[in-house]
């Protein structure tokens, strides 16, 4: 029996998390999840970074593990959940003296092992170290845990999540990509049997800018003053992808992007 994971793209603000809680019990049923992966680095209610509460709301929602980004030390309260280590992880080609891990494996009685690694990209982004090598050392430090392993690169280069992909085919199940708010349409099953797909997009509202109210983005583009970015509210969606895989194997059956709105 096929393994099947949602991995969720980039849930922005209250209305992201409020979305995932509606709508994750129905599709969990609709598509039969075994695991689900959502990146929560936009959650806050400012809609930038993550604090403890909102984690904490995600995975009662039924988030098995929360990825995050370049914004993840936007809130303090994170970081004894980052030193935890229980569903989150944290782009694991930062400095090594960085509280959290880069990669964790999912455990239940119910399904089957699944290995989460998450990167940062490095074209236009803050500084890291090389994800190619680092998705070497994680992968090595799986060590047979888990058959399966989701990549989750955060970044704003559609080439460079592209190239890791390729970098990475046949030796993981899949590798997403997060960052830039915007579901490409390039899924695919590579030759080695890795899932790929550029970017997942967003889960929040999408009457916006990236997931921000219209006016005052455009009022910083026309005028490069500082204006407050406030989270939109209107028109909801949630967007990700689901990923079958073989447990046995962990090579990709399908992958599926999915964009859903509340009835």
């Amino acid at each position: 029996m096929a393994m099947n994971v949602l991995c969720i793209g980039d849930v922005v603000g209250t209305p992201g998390i409020q979305l995932v809680e509606q709508l994750l019990p129905g599709l969990r049923e609709e598509h039969e999840l075994h695991w689900v992966i959502a990146n929560g680095e936009n959650a806050h209610q400012s809609g930038n970074g993550l604090g403890a509460k909102e984690f904490e709301r995600l995975r009662q929602a039924g988030v098995d593990c929360v990825t995050l980004g370049d914004h993840l030390w936007r809130r303090r309260d994170l970081r004894p959940v980052l030193r935890a280590g229980e569903g989150i992880v944290r782009p694991g080609n930062l400095p090594a003296e960085a509280v959290g891990s880069g990669v964790t494996v999912l455990e239940s009685d119910s399904a089957p092992p699944l290995a989460v690694i998450n990167l940062m990209g490095r074209v236009f982004m803050s500084p890291a170290e090389c994800p190619f090598a680092t998705a070497d050392r994680l992968i090595d430090e799986i060590d047979g845990r888990a058959t399966a392993t989701v990549v989750e690169i955060h970044a704003e280069a559609t080439s460079e999540k592209q190239a890791l992909s390729w970098a990475l085919d046949g030796r993981v199940s899949a590798v997403v990509g997060s960052h830039t708010h915007v579901q490409t349409a390039d899924d695919r099953i590579l030759p080695g049997g890795t899932a790929a797909l550029t970017d997942m997009g967003m889960t929040g509202p999408f009457e916006s800018v990236l997931g921000r109210r219209v006016e005052p983005v455009l009022q910083h583009m026309r005028t490069s003053m500082f204006i407050p970015f406030l989270v939109a509210k209107h028109d909801p969606r949630l967007q990700g992808t689901v990923i079958r895989i073989d447990p046995e194997t962990g090579r990709a059956l399908s992958i599926v992007r999915i964009d859903v709105a509340p009835v």
